[in-house]
């Protein structure tokens, strides 16, 4: 009896425990654009590519942003080499204009996005978006999974890498 009781008294405990800490707001907190980039595992030749172009301070800064992120299967779908040649330090200036491209500076989330035509990037150049039976597109890329949440932005998730 006395087990059950104890049994009892602690699961209730944990319980006032867990609705305090989420009534705090303690829940863990979403990290910014490239750490969560990082995280995920699929963006490797992105999180590479940033470090490469020194942009990684950037887009850890305070935002927002908005990043239509290419995961490494897109960067596989380019021409044999492209990655390889953009990565290249005298190449950096080409790299930055590619990457740049995929940013918004504002947040957008994937209801804001499908109710617009364009979008500016930080690159400068505009992005075309439309939704085309029911999937949301950037320019020639789709988007296939959207509104991952980061600390300073949203994260889009595209198939296909974006050409300035």
């Amino acid at each position: 009896m006395l087990r059950k009781t104890l049994s009892a008294s602690l699961l209730s405990l944990m319980f006032a425990l867990f609705v305090a800490t989420s009534a705090r707001g303690d829940e863990p907190k979403a990290g910014d654009i490239v750490d969560t980039a990082t995280a995920a595992g699929s963006f490797k030749t992105l999180t590479a590519a940033l470090k490469a172009a020194g942009l990684v301070d950037t887009l850890k800064g305070a935002g927002p942003f908005t990043v239509f992120a290419p995961t490494d299967e897109a960067f596989a779908k380019l021409p044999p080499g492209t990655v390889e040649n953009l990565l290249k330090p005298e190449n950096k200036e080409k790299l930055v204009a590619v990457l740049t491209y995929h940013v918004v500076p504002a947040k957008a989330m994937a209801k804001d996005v499908g109710g617009m035509s364009s979008a500016k990037t930080v690159n400068g150049k505009e992005l075309k978006l439309k939704v085309a039976d029911g999937k949301v597109m950037v320019n020639n890329a789709t988007v296939t999974k959207a509104d991952i949440p980061a600390s300073n932005g949203v994260i889009h998730v595209i198939d296909t890498v974006l050409l300035p």
